[in-house]
Order: C-alpha cells, then structure tokens, then sequence
C-alpha cells in the first residue's frame, strides 16, 4: 500500500507542475534564490554542490543533484568600482516510480555596485535557462489495469505514454548586501545584512504532459534576507535567515538560524589567513518540516548537512525524512581568471 501511495503522489506531482523543486540549506543556494547573487561574496569564483534525497526509505527515489559556479568581472581588491558577476548552473531532479525527471542549465549576468567606503553594495541580475523534462508512464499502475483481485500491467492504459519536452526560462532579481566592516576580503565580520527579491519563469514556460493543454509554469517570487552579527567579545556569531516563496496558489517560508563558533581569526585586510569556523542549527519550513543542520567552513570550503523531519500530515503516510549535503569552494586569495585592470 505504502509503495501504491507513492506512486500516486507521483502521478498527483505531473498534473500540478506549480511547485519547484527547493533545497533546505538556503544559504547554500544563492543562485537558486536571486541571480543577482552571482558576484555577491568575499572572493573571486565560487563553485557549489548540492544533493538532496528525499525520502528516505520511501520504495522510490526523489532525488536532485545541482552544481553552480559563479565569478567576478573587473572587481578589484578594495571593491569600490562597480563590476559584473557571470554565472551557470546545472540540475538534475528526478523522482517516482515514473522517473520523472527535470534537467535545466542556466547562465547568467549581474551588475555589482558598491558605495565605496559605506558597506553599502546593490546588484541587479538576469538568467537564462534551458530545460528538459521527462517521464515513463509505462512504470507505473493505473486503475485501468486491475483486474479485481491484483493490477496486471500487462493491460492498456488507456494513457499516452510518457512526456519528453523542452522550454526556456528567464529570471530576474535584485540583491542588497550592507557589511559593516566593509565588503570584501576581511574577517568575517561584525555585522552582514543581505536581503534581495526575485523572479522566476517570468515568461510562463507551457508545460506539454500528454493530454494537457494549454498548462503553463507559475511564476515564482521570493523575498529573502540575512544577518551575520557576532556576539561581542565572543567567538560566537549568529547567522540567520528567512525566505518567503509565492508560486501560484503555493507558498513556503523556511527561517534558519546557525550558531557559529569561530576555531580561526581572519587577517582583517589582506584576507590572505581567513576565518574558520563550526556551526549548529536548524531550518524550519513552516508547517512542513524541521531541519537540524551542521556546517563547517575552513580555507574557502564550506560543508553542510541537514535532515527533514517531516512534522506535516505527510508523516501519516511517510514517516521518514529528507538528507541534505552541500559543499562549496570559494577562491579567497587570487583570480584565477585575470583581466587588465584587476589588483
């Protein structure tokens, strides 16, 4: 019964086609959130992993895997000119017995200005993307085929096998970052705000299942915001979060908070020694799941993980969760791409 309940989750899952997929470890998908994020750092390139399984031990497999880069254009040490963030990223989400699938590249461009000698940076971004999804209807069970005592899936189904189709996607976003000790290459600091808001599929894709027509992708709109402040005299800083998602008649709101404890002081101008540290915390997806979450970052990397607890009426039929795992790098000391300009 467990492994039919499934099934029909995913067939439920085709015909809405509204929701997007979502990690947890919303820190951990800038790009996911705001392309005006692509350039926003401490560094020069960044490079992100990120794997979900959801699910666990459900019979089937929910599962999605992205990985994002993104640079800087003409950004110079101190910051103060404006410049451009390039960036791509790739997923691949597939789950249900069906496969169904998603594959989506995107590439995209953001202008960065910062307010030399305030703390205060804006940026504006656009992306772009290709998509491809999927799915075999022929692995799964329809009531067309029981036959009173069992399902036979040797009978026809009455229903066209499968979907195969492809669109483009535009987005767009605003990005607002105010660091009080300045915005690159320092400690990590006493006070970091960032707050931005997006748009997704702002085109309205149309969506081709077999037998519908006329379905087109909801656009998605995110509000999101951010402090880093540490706890003075403290190695202890808080980091939290909050993201607020509309898509069509669907909302989600994740809040997260990290205890950080610092193991490294950071240099406080050259950044050449940077700061290290542990952290300890949950997400809360309101009215859905908790998420304790574990991070680690030391000499450009940053690992996390996380586990949805499933706290919703979905743990009637499942009573298991959803692993999480991020890892990124960022590029702390020295462009590896140079241009004229640059120092």
């Amino acid at each position: 019964m467990r492994k039919l309940a499934f099934i029909a989750f995913s067939i439920c899952a085709t015909s809405v086609g509204a929701q997007d997929i979502h990690f947890s470890q919303t820190t951990q998908t800038p790009l996911f959130i705001n392309p005006a994020a692509a350039g926003v750092y401490d560094g020069w390139e960044r490079v992100i992993l990120n794997h979900r399984n959801q699910w666990l031990g459900s019979g089937t497999q929910f599962m999605t895997s992205a990985v994002a880069f993104d640079a800087n254009i003409g950004k110079t040490r101190r910051s103060e000119t404006p410049y451009l963030g390039v960036s791509a990223l790739f997923f691949n989400d597939i789950g249900g017995d069906s496969k169904f699938g998603q594959q989506t590249g995107s590439i995209g461009l953001s202008g960065v200005i910062p307010m030399a000698g305030t703390g205060h940076l804006v940026s504006a971004g656009i992306q772009g993307s290709f998509s491809n999804r999927s799915a075999d209807y022929s692995r799964l069970l329809f009531s067309s085929q029981w036959t009173g005592t069992a399902f036979d899936p040797n009978l026809l189904t009455g229903e066209q096998n499968g979907a195969n189709f492809q669109y483009a996607d535009v987005a767009g976003g605003l990005f607002y970052t105010f660091d009080a000790g300045g915005t690159n290459f320092r400690r990590r600091e006493e006070l970091k705000i960032q707050a931005g808001v997006s748009g997704f599929h702002l085109n309205k894709p149309t969506m081709k299942f077999a037998g519908v027509e006329g379905d087109r992708l909801n656009r998605k709109w995110i509000m999101h915001a951010s402090v880093v402040a540490d706890i003075p005299g403290s190695p202890i800083a808080i980091d939290g979060n909050v993201m607020q998602v509309f898509q069509g008649p669907h909302t989600e709101t994740v809040l997260g908070a990290i205890a950080r404890y610092r193991l490294i002081n950071g240099t406080h101008y050259t950044g050449y020694s940077q700061a290290a540290y542990i952290g300890l915390g949950a997400y809360y997806r309101v009215g859905d799941a908790i998420c304790p979450a574990f991070v680690i970052d030391m000499y450009g990397f940053k690992f996390g993980i996380s586990y949805d607890y499933t706290i919703s009426s979905m743990r009637k039929a499942y009573t298991g969760g959803s692993l999480e795992f991020s890892l990124s790098y960022t590029n702390l000391s020295h462009a590896l791409f140079k241009w004229k300009g640059r120092r």
